[in-house]
Parts: structure tokens; C-alpha cells; sequence
């Protein structure tokens, strides 16, 4: 490291002198800035990954997303019929996603607690469908649309890590199909839960949706996105996509993206070009990205200013799918898990994030640490990607043991469903 820092400086200085001083160097100067130039950043990119990973804890993190599914889960405006719980976008569904990848690193055996309660409740709601009660009752078929994709979504990325797809993961795809817009501007889309919040629950959060559902296909296993018989269905799912993606956001046509990666013909290799460029435009100057800059011309229905600094959500969010893309070495990305690295609060073990919405007086409420709770998944699934690229290991290839039925925790005691006509944050 001494070496590396003496190298560092030796061509700074020399490279200082020519700037400041106009010194014409030889050719064989040239040559050696040039090799000792290539050894400093050979260097600094091979140390990166092993400083991303002494930097971050991952105990900590995966204590703060568990104790935060375990808080959602009994908070009793996520409850709904037969015992179940509300899978919401800002908590459930970004744990589901991050928790998995943790299980290794953490040096856990089997998977969480509440990694197996979350699989559990979205098994039973696949079973109940559609006898069971929607999350709102009040919007029927914007329910059942938001929760087909959700469940779709989680149980596949579950199934692949084994590389099976269960009974419960092809009902769930089934019903997905089943509540997919077939006519209408919005054709090849889902209805979506609209409750006028940024960044999953708004107007334009149907686009969101769709992109979540071609990831869903694109990762189950058993070649799941080649089955003759869902062929019509992603060609309606195609078309939306391309045919509205000039008229979204920067956070979701972010999702398209990470959609591409696993399903093709979403998206032009220009449209991807011109995108990223966008994207990396908007980085911070500490390396971070801001959720604020993301939504276009949003505001907060309180009045508000958006908080502008960089937030856990946007630069984990935006590092993972850049990563996915290809740009695990790209010098933006780098910046940006820098920032993930080195910004983990050490007082709980998540990131921090920030409402779209309103500013949100009491740090501690529900509703104050949902934003918090995606940031700290998604910098997880940022972080974790990082470290798995420099090992040349495939998330896919951590296998788990499959938890026998008798290993699932405490059969979750039926509640009063709590119906509301708004969302909970």
C-alpha cells in the first residue's frame, strides 16, 4: 500500500510539473508515466471490491432489514384477511429481494425468520387467490393487478436460487396473466394501486409495475420466458413498454433497464445509451444520486422543498441496475458504491432515504423509515452485486438448502383486517 501511495505521488508530481511549468517530457518519460499511471489504476481497481466489503457490515444490515419486516408485518395497517399482511413496494418487497443475498455473507445456514414468514404469506395469498379479500377493497382491481406482479416477482426470485419453479410460483404467474390489461391506452400493463405518492404508488407507477413484471419472467427458472403459452402476453408486455417509455420518469424507465437485462426487445442499445448518459449526468459530486432528481417535476403535497442530497434508495437502486447493465467498472458506478460503502449508519445498520411526499416530522413513525428500508435493500443488492462481480460469482449460484416445511416458524395468528382508503405512508 506504501508502494502504491509512493507511485501515486511520483506521478502526480511529474504530471504537476509538465501542467505547471510547461516541461516537455521525452518519449521514454512518457512511456513510464504512462505504465506507472496504469499500475495506479490496475491497483485502485482491484482493491476496490476488498475495500467496498471491509467498509460495509453486513450483520448489521440484515439485522436492521429483518427487525424492520418484523415491525412492518405486526403493524396492524398492514394486516389483511386470513392472517395475512400487506407485501408493500416500500418494505416487503425490496426485503424479499435483498434478504436472500445476505444469507452467505452473513454466515447464516438457513434463510432468516422473516425471510421464511414473508414466503410463507405470499404462498398462502397465492393459495387463497382470489377468495381471499384484495390489500383495498376500495380499489378491487388495482389490488389484485399490484399484488399478481408482487407476488409473481418474489416467489421467482426465491425460485432461483434452486432453479425450480414451484406449484406456487406458476399460480402466481398465472394470475399475473390473468389480471395483465388486455385493451385500452394501457394495454399489456397491470392495474396499480394509485394513492398519489411517489415513487411506486403515483399515476405513472403502472409503468414501474410492468417493469417488475418483466423481470419476474425474466428470472424464473426453467426457461419460464419461453413457454409457448405466455408468448401473446409479452408481446402485449413489449409493446407497452417501448410504447410509453418516452413519457416516464427517470425512475422508471431506471426499472426498464434492469428489465432488459433479463427480457429482450424492451429496449433500443441507443435508448440504453442515451439513458445512462442521463443517468450518470445527474450523480452527485459526492458520488451519490438523489431520488429528488429522479421523478421530474414532482412536489410534495405539504409544500415542502425535495430533499436534494444523495439518499441510500437512488444511489443503491441506480448502482445495482447499472451493474446489472455491465458497468460494474465504470467509474460512476465506483463513485456511487463508495458512497453506499462509507454511507451505512452505524446506529441501526440501514441507509437512509427520504419521502417524496411530505417531510416527515418524527423520525421513528412508520411511515419515516419506509424510504429508509428500501434504501437499506437496495444498497444491500448494490454492494453485494459489487462483491460478487469481483469474485466472478453468479447471485444465482448461491445455493440454499431447501427449508423443510416443518422449519417454518409459528403459524401467523388470523387478525382483524384493517381497510383503509389510502395508503399507509
Amino acid at each position: 500500500m506504501r508502494a502504491t501511495d509512493e507511485v501515486r505521488r511520483s506521478v502526480k508530481q511529474n504530471f504537476h510539473l509538465t501542467n505547471r511549468h510547461g516541461i516537455e517530457e521525452s518519449s521514454g518519460m512518457k512511456h513510464s508515466l504512462t505504465l506507472c499511471g496504469l499500475a495506479v489504476l490496475l491497483a485502485a481497481c482491484s482493491n476496490q471490491p476488498e475495500s467496498l466489503n471491509r467498509s460495509w457490515n453486513r450483520k448489521k444490515a440484515a439485522a436492521y432489514l429483518d427487525r424492520r419486516e418484523a415491525e412492518w408485518r405486526a403493524w396492524p395497517q398492514a394486516a389483511r384477511g386470513q392472517g395475512t399482511f400487506c407485501v408493500s413496494c416500500h418494505t416487503a418487497l425490496p426485503y424479499a429481494l435483498a434478504r436472500p443475498v445476505l444469507t452467505s455473507t452473513a454466515g447464516e445456514q438457513i434463510a432468516s425468520v422473516e425471510e421464511r414468514v414473508l414466503l410463507e404469506d405470499v404462498r398462502q395469498r397465492v393459495r387463497l387467490w382470489p377468495k381471499d379479500e384484495p390489500y383495498y377493497s376500495s380499489m378491487e382491481q388495482e389490488s389484485r393487478g399490484t399484488e399478481a406482479v408482487l407476488n409473481a416477482l418474489i416467489l421467482a426470485d426465491h425460485d432461483s436460487l434452486s432453479g425450480s419453479m414451484g406449484a406456487d410460483t406458476r399460480s402466481a404467474f398465472d394470475h399475473m396473466w390473468a389480471t395483465q390489461q388486455s385493451q385500452g391506452d394501457n394495454k399489456g400493463a397491470w392495474p396499480w394501486q394509485v394513492f398519489n405518492t411517489q415513487p411506486w404508488e403515483a399515476e405513472d407507477s403502472l409503468y414501474y409495475g410492468a417493469c417488475l413484471a418483466a423481470v419476474a419472467v425474466g428470472i424464473a427458472p426453467e426457461n419460464y420466458r419461453a413457454n409457448p403459452a405466455i408468448q401473446d402476453n409479452l408481446e402485449l408486455l413489449r409493446q407497452y413498454l417501448k410504447g410509453h417509455y418516452a413519457a416516464q420518469t427517470a425512475v422508471n424507465r431506471i426499472g426498464l433497464i434492469w428489465a432488459s437485462q433479463y427480457l429482450a426487445g424492451l429496449i433500443t442499445s441507443e435508448q440504453q445509451r442515451s439513458l445512462i448518459e442521463e443517468i450518470v449526468s445527474k450523480q452527485q459530486p459526492d458520488g451519490g444520486w438523489s431520488l429528488s432528481t429522479l421523478v421530474g417535476t414532482w412536489k410534495r403535497e405539504d409544500g415542502t422543498p425535495l430533499v436534494l442530497k444523495s439518499d441510500g434508495f437512488a444511489t443503491g437502486y441506480i448502482a445495482f441496475v447499472l451493474q446489472k447493465a455491465g458497468l460494474s467498472n465504470d467509474d460512476h458506478v465506483r463513485r456511487g458504491l463508495s458512497w453506499l460503502a462509507s454511507h451505512q449508519n452505524w446506529w441501526n445498520g440501514g441507509w437512509s432515504g427520504y419521502s417524496l411526499n411530505k417531510r416527515r416530522h418524527n423520525p421513528f413513525s412508520q411511515q419515516s423509515r419506509f424510504m429508509d428500508d428500501a434504501a437499506t435493500a437496495y444498497a444491500v443488492l448494490a454492494l453485494t452485486e459489487a462483491r460478487n462481480a469481483s469474485s466472478g460469482q453468479a447471485m444465482s449460484a448461491s445455493k440454499r438448502a431447501e427449508i423443510p416445511h416443518s422449519f417454518l416458524v409459528r403459524r401467523i395468528e388470523p387478525r382483524i383486517s384493517s381497510q383503509r382508503s389510502h395508503s399507509p405512508w
